[in-house]
C-alpha cells in the first residue's frame, strides 16, 4: 500500500429474501479485509431492495457529507439493479470497485447467494453510466482480490491528490529545450495541476534579507548530516542556503509542492552557482519534489509517484543504452531518500563552469518503476516500465580529474531494450523503488490517459 492516506465508503448489498445473517456475515468479512489494507472506511449496513427504498435512504444519509477517494459496492448476494443505481448515481464522479462475493462449498457441493448474477447485471450498466471502476469478483476457496482493491484505492487517492498539487518554476524553458514544455490549460483540466512561475530575481531580493542566524544554523546541520569528500569554503555553502532559505520562502507563501530551476542559462549562467545544493535541501528540508531544467512534465510525473507511493520521485537521465539495460545516472544531485547511508558530496567544475558541489552518493538498488507522463498537445500518455536497478561504475567526460562517480543504476529493463527506447519521451525519467505499475496504470485510466 502507498504511505498516503486513504478512505473508502463501503457498502454491502444483498436481496431482502436471502438470508440476512449470511449476506450481514460475508458483507462484515469483506469489509475488514479492506480495513486491513489500512484504508479509512465509511460505511453503512448492509442494503437490500426493501418496497419502500428504507436502506437506500439510510446508506444515503450516512454517506452523504462524508469524504472519501474510492466508493466500494460490494455485493455479497443478488441484488436488483435499481437498488444500487439509486445509491451510485450519488457518487457518480466517485472511483468505484464493483465486487462481487463468492458463495461457500458445503458438503460437497455450492452454496450461493447468487452475487455474482448480480454483479453480471450491473458491470455493462456502470460502464454506460459513465462511472469509473473496477469490477473484481471472488472465487470459491480463493483469497480475495485485496491487491487489486489497493492498486484501485492507491490510484483513487492519487487523483484526489494531485488535483490541488502546484509547481514553483524559476524561470522558463532552460536550454531552449521542447519536451520539458506543457499545455497549461489540458494540464489543469486533465491532472489538476497548477504551474506558477516566479522570477530569479525575486529569488535574489529574497536572499538579502534571509537572518544570519537562519543560514549559520542550517550550515551547521549540513556540515553534521553530510559527507564531504573534500573541503568546501563556508562561503560557498552559505550562498547555497541563502538562496534555498529564499526559495522556501517562496514556496511556502505559494503552497509549492514541487518546484524547478532555471539551471544552465539561469543558476549557472547568471549567478554562477550551479544550484545541486539548493535542490538537496529543497528535499531534505521541505520533502518536496525536485527537478532542474524548467521541466514541468517531469515534475508532474514527480508529484504522480509521490501520491501513489509516498516516495520522493528521483529523476535521473539516461546516458547509454545496452542490450538488456539502460544506464541512467545525474549531472548534479539525486535526494537524501534514494542514497545508500550518508550522503557525500565532493567539490567539482565541468567546462566552463566551477565552483559546484556534486552529490556523489551511492544509489539504493532494487526493483525499480520508471516513468515519464508527457503531452501532444491534450492528449496525455505515461510511459512505464520496471526493472532491476544495479551499481555501475562509470563518469561523464569533462569533469576535473579524478572525475567525480556520479549517481546512477543500470537498470535491466522487464521489456526490451529498443522496445522501451522507441517510446523514451525525454532526458529525464522518475523512479520509484518497488513495484508499482498496476497502480499507475489505475491512475493513469482515472484519468484517462493512454499507457505505453
Amino acid at each position: 500500500m502507498s504511505s498516503i492516506k486513504l478512505s473508502a465508503a463501503f457498502v454491502g448489498f444483498g436481496e431482502i429474501n436471502s438470508p440476512r445473517e449470511m449476506i450481514d456475515s460475508k458483507c462484515r468479512i469483506a469489509l475488514e479485509e479492506v480495513r486491513s489494507l489500512g484504508i479509512e472506511i465509511v460505511t453503512t449496513d448492509p442494503v437490500t431492495d426493501d418496497p419502500d427504498g428504507v436502506d437506500v435512504k439510510r446508506a444515503l444519509k450516512d454517506l452523504k457529507g462524508n469524504d472519501f477517494d474510492l466508493l466500494i459496492i460490494c455485493l455479497a448476494g443478488w441484488i436488483p439493479s435499481h437498488a444500487v443505481i439509486a445509491i451510485t448515481n450519488e457518487f457518480k464522479h466517485t472511483p468505484m470497485i464493483l465486487w462481487g462475493l463468492a458463495g461457500d462449498r458445503e458438503n460437497g457441493h455450492i452454496v450461493t447467494t447468487a452475487a455474482q448474477a448480480g454483479t453480471t447485471a450491473l458491470r455493462k450498466v456502470f460502464g454506460d453510466l459513465g462511472y469509473k471502476f473496477r469490477y473484481i469478483y471472488n472465487i470459491i476457496g480463493q483469497p480475495s482480490p485485496l491487491k487489486k482493491i489497493s492498486d484501485f484505492a492507491v490510484a483513487a487517492g492519487a487523483v484526489k491528490g494531485m488535483e490541488s498539487t502546484r509547481i514553483g518554476m524559476m524561470g522558463f524553458r532552460d536550454m531552449g529545450l521542447y519536451n520539458t514544455l506543457y499545455e497549461g490549460i489540458s494540464l489543469k483540466s486533465r491532472i489538476g495541476t497548477e504551474v506558477d512561475f516566479f522570477e530569479m530575481l525575486e529569488m535574489l531580493q529574497i536572499s538579502e534579507e534571509v537572518e544570519n542566524g537562519a543560514v549559520e544554523e542550517l550550515l551547521k546541520k549540513v556540515k553534521d548530516k553530510w559527507s564531504f569528500e573534500k573541503p568546501v569554503e563556508d562561503s560557498f555553502l552559505i550562498k547555497g542556503i541563502t538562496y534555498f532559505l529564499a526559495i522556501r520562502k517562496i514556496a511556502e507563501k505559494n503552497g509549492y509542492d514541487a518546484i524547478s530551476l532555471k539551471d544552465v542559462d539561469g543558476m549557472k549562467k547568471i549567478l554562477h552557482f550551479p544550484p545541486a545544493v539548493i535542490f538537496m535541501l529543497l528535499s531534505e528540508e521541505m520533502n518536496i519534489c525536485t527537478i532542474p531544467e524548467n521541466d514541468v512534465m517531469g515534475a508532474v510525473t514527480q508529484l504522480i509517484v509521490k501520491q501513489v507511493t509516498g516516495q520522493c520521485g528521483a529523476y535521473l537521465e539516461f546516458y547509454e543504452f545496452f542490450e538488456k539495460s539502460v544506464l541512467l545516472g545525474v549531472p548534479d544531485y539525486v535526494p537524501a531518500e534514494v542514497v545508500e547511508g550518508k550522503v557525500k558530496v565532493t567539490p567539482a567544475a565541468f567546462g566552463g563552469i566551477s565552483g559546484g558541489l556534486l552529490n556523489i552518493s551511492t544509489m539504493n538498488t532494487g526493483k525499480l518503476t520508471v516513468m515519464r507522463l508527457s503531452n501532444t498537445g491534450d492528449q496525455y500518455t505515461m510511459h512505464i516500465c520496471t526493472g532491476e536497478g544495479k551499481l555501475q561504475s562509470w563518469e561523464e567526460a569533462g569533469w576535473t580529474q579524478p572525475a567525480p562517480q556520479l549517481p546512477s543504476l543500470e537498470v535491466f529493463l522487464d521489456a526490451p531494450v529498443d522496445e522501451f527506447a522507441q517510446h523514451i519521451s525525454g532526458q529525464h525519467y522518475i523512479i520509484a523503488y518497488g513495484d508499482h505499475a498496476q497502480s499507475l496504470h489505475e491512475f493513469c485510466y482515472l484519468k484517462n490517459i493512454k499507457v505505453i
